[in-house]
């Protein structure tokens, strides 16, 4: 009996402590399957960061390494170096078509048929940020945009845009063979990585010295003045240039009308 009793014993231990031992289990389970998701989602992010710029590496190494060189440090009378620039100022050059360029010139001129497609853009973009960090446009640019002041934006882009823009976006020649391109047909993407990272002649216009928000109103301005073909000055475009075409158009047709008047009052006398 006593015998017995021992064994009785000893199987309800080892069952306590069985039971201790999935006790134990399913609440590290339970723990795990609480913050396990978060790390997963961490790592395929992580993952697809991975996969764009191993992507844009390879676009680089066959498109772009012969002027910019090895790791985008560039080379002395082809290429710049890429290093710091940022994914704003790839995506502009790459999807505006200014990049690759097809010749040295005055500066890159824009194309209609962009080499590579906008997801491409991204990758190179990716992998150029990858190698030294820089600008970038905010995920929020939408929104910005959506919530701005286009009455603020007119105000900020006669100070700031329009003597190489125009006063209506008509763009205007530069020196030394160089010229301030037309905004009409632009996205509110190029206006922004423009004004963040200043391509060629055109100056930056960091954070510190427009916000996010006043970038927001210029392009608000531009796209409502340029590409909603608003004509503040008038029925009339007269290409978009500005008060110098508008008064010379008003002197040539108001001395012409004076002079017919002149010509008609003396003809009655």
């Amino acid at each position: 009996m006593a015998a017995s009793a021992k064994r009785r014993r000893g199987w309800r231990k080892r069952l306590g402590a069985l039971a201790r031992f999935t006790g134990a289990l399913v609440i590290v389970g339970g723990i795990y399957s609480v913050f396990s998701p978060s790390l997963y989602a961490q790592e395929a992010e992580d993952n697809a960061i991975d996969s764009e710029v191993v992507k844009g590496q390879e676009l680089y190494d066959t498109s772009c390494i012969s002027c910019h060189g090895d790791d985008g440090e560039g080379i002395e009378g082809r290429g710049p170096s890429l290093i710091g620039v940022g994914s704003a100022a790839v995506e502009f050059q790459v999807n505006t078509g200014r990049m690759p360029m097809a010749a040295q010139g005055a500066q890159a001129p824009a194309s209609d048929y962009p080499v590579f497609t906008e997801e491409e853009a991204e990758w190179l973009g990716a992998y150029i940020e990858y190698l030294g960090g820089g600008s970038a446009v905010p995920d929020d640019l939408a929104a910005l945009v959506e919530n701005s002041d286009v009455a603020e934006g007119g105000e900020l882009y006669r100070v700031n845009c329009s003597s190489c823009h125009g006063y209506a976006g008509g763009g205007g020649a530069l020196s030394s063979g160089a010229h301030a391109p037309a905004l009409t047909g632009v996205s509110d993407e190029e206006i922004y990585q423009a004004m963040l990272t200043g391509p060629q002649n055109m100056p930056v216009f960091a954070d510190n010295e427009l916000t996010p928000e006043q970038k927001a109103d210029i392009i608000a301005y531009v796209q409502y003045v340029v590409n909603g073909d608003k004509d503040p000055g008038g029925v009339f475009s007269l290409g978009r240039y500005g008060p110098s075409t508008e008064g010379l158009a008003i002197f040539l047709v108001g001395m012409t009308a004076l002079l017919l008047t002149t010509l008609w009052i003396a003809g009655k006398s």
